[in-house]
């Protein structure tokens, strides 16, 4: 996915690819929960974003999880409107891969959510993960509401901890308030349900997120 020159940082909105004003084509339908990919949602429903690294492994890391009812691979974090796959890998767009996961709070809490997402890749690799380089493929937390932000936010302090312990360096997780997240096309969504041998990217680090603060 990563055998070309990308920028060594993530683009402003002057320096990104202009998009287009209308979404590209998605999936109607989850391949696996047959739920409409794009809603409406059933009531209560809440919604995360969460980049890190290849979002064709990390979306198969998110629909496993009881509680979990959607997930969807998208482009967040940029600027460039209604961007392509192939904008998005340029690194010219300021997009991160990004998986949008859609679950009921009373069956998981966002804190669980966010174990799968630590404990799921390396947070500490920048503009990367493992082979995919590129600000398209670095470790982001796109939070939906201030409570999801507060909790990234704490969650990133707790694992920097652990990490450090084992001889990790700093992490370098991108946390901030979800802005637009635009829909990949058909192909990617839930693409290891369709192709289960196909590409699934870095793996973590080992290193288990400790859970004595997992009630919000």
């Amino acid at each position: 996915m990563a055998s070309v020159r990308r920028p060594l940082e993530v683009v402003g909105p002057g320096e990104a690819l202009r998009g287009r004003p209308d979404p590209i084509l998605t999936a109607r339908a989850h391949f696996l929960t047959t739920r409409p990919l794009k809603g409406p949602y059933a009531e209560g429903m809440k919604q995360a974003q969460f980049a890190m690294g290849s979002f064709w492994a990390a979306e198969r890391r998110f629909w496993v999880i009881p509680g979990v009812c959607v997930t969807a691979a998208g482009y967040a974090g940029g600027s460039t409107p209604n961007p392509t796959f192939e904008e998005v890998v340029s690194g010219r767009t300021g997009h991160a891969e990004t998986v949008l996961v859609v679950y009921d709070p009373v069956q998981v809490r966002y804190r669980q959510l966010l174990k799968t997402f630590w404990e799921g890749h390396d947070p500490t690799q920048g503009l990367r993960q493992g082979n995919d380089v590129g600000p398209a493929f670095r470790s982001a937390i796109y939070a939906t509401d201030e409570a999801q932000l507060q909790a990234a936010l704490d969650s990133r302090d707790s694992y920097a901890q652990a990490l450090t312990a084992r001889g990790f360096g700093p992490i370098t997780t991108e946390i901030k308030e979800a802005g637009p997240f635009y829909f990949a096309e058909a192909k990617h969504q839930q693409y290891l349900a369709r192709n289960p041998e196909g590409y699934c990217g870095a793996g973590g680090t080992g290193v288990a997120y400790p859970m004595a603060d997992a009630s919000t």
